[in-house]
């Protein structure tokens, strides 16, 4: 495995007025080359220093370089890896070093999204603009077989240049596919929902994008690139079931909205008796009992309003 090297590039700003002068230096050994070969002829001494100090100076051009912040360049010599260089600045290298550039700023993409790169032409400028597609979310089922649509964002960052590089063949392909099938190991791991204490998709959400990131992160060791933040930007139950799932739903609300109205309406028919019987308003026998608790339960608990009888007889 190819581990990263850091390397301090030497400052370019010496090589900029050493080269000129390198240069001029051969020209001016040229031209007394010349000279001296109208006098006494050819002279091997002048012309070839003056040659390899022009030739030297164009090469030396060769080994410039920018680095912009939180940019790199890892540095190839015939195809060996020699270092990677990672501060910003101007500086100057071995001209016959090939230099890769990497970016290490923090990037984000959307599961389900596909990226378009730039065309440029023959005169390297750019013809057609580098694009990306809206995510498409992913279709996959749940635990409990549910079919469900999920997507995720996901932030991440070069951190290794020569895993990145060398370890992958292209390592934001590779990141998007692996970030996709992580999402859909994690969907199948859980359920969409649940009422127990089960770790569901929808209401542990923190839990569930934890593990995402830890998922993704495992699988891009190797790659040399760190997950920063890894969350789901949509969930919802597949088209075909998302009516049933939705009455399904309804109907517990209804079932959790009644129990709780019960256990209220319970509570104030045993707070009413006992505070009849505690000030000997009345005393009731137990048929009556029975009656009076039917009739509070049936005012309380029904969901419209009730249409009470006065009796103007007898109570009995």
């Amino acid at each position: 495995m190819n581990t990263e090297k850091l390397t301090r590039a030497m400052s370019g700003w010496p090589m900029l007025l050493a080269i000129p002068a390198l240069f001029a230096t051969g020209i001016f050994t040229f031209v007394r080359f010349v000279q001296a070969a109208d006098q006494t002829g050819f002279e091997p001494l002048l012309f070839f220093p003056a040659i390899g100090m022009v030739l030297c100076s164009v090469i030396f051009l060769f080994g410039f370089m920018a680095v912009a912040p939180n940019d790199s360049r890892v540095l190839l010599l015939f195809g060996e890896y020699k270092g990677s260089v990672k501060d910003s600045g101007f500086f100057w290298v071995n001209p016959f070093y090939s230099k890769k550039k990497l970016s290490l700023r923090i990037r984000n993409f959307e599961t389900g999204s596909t990226t378009t790169p730039e065309k440029t032409g023959e005169m390297g400028r750019i013809v057609v603009a580098s694009t990306r597609t809206a995510g498409k979310p992913s279709k996959v089922n749940d635990c409990h077989g549910n079919p469900i649509e999920i997507s995720s964002v996901v932030v991440w960052r070069v951190v290794d240049t020569a895993e990145a590089l060398f370890e992958v063949d292209n390592y934001e392909d590779f990141v998007a596919v692996q970030s996709e099938a992580a999402l859909r190991v994690l969907a199948s791991r859980h359920p969409y929902d649940s009422d127990d204490s089960e770790v569901s998709l929808r209401g542990d959400t923190i839990e569930v994008c934890e593990q995402l990131k830890q998922d993704i992160q495992e699988r891009l060791d190797k790659a040399g690139v760190e997950v920063i933040e890894a969350r789901i930007s949509h969930l919802a139950y597949a088209q075909e079931i998302a009516a049933a799932m939705l009455q399904r739903q309804q109907a517990q609300a209804v079932v959790a909205a009644r129990t709780k109205i019960v256990e209220g309406a319970v509570g104030m028919v045993e707070m009413a008796l006992e505070q009849l019987k505690r000030d000997n308003i009345i005393d009731l026998d137990e048929d009556r009992r029975a009656t009076m608790v039917s009739n509070l339960l049936v005012v309380l608990c029904s969901d419209r309003h009730t249409q009470p009888v006065v009796n103007t007889g007898s109570i009995y």
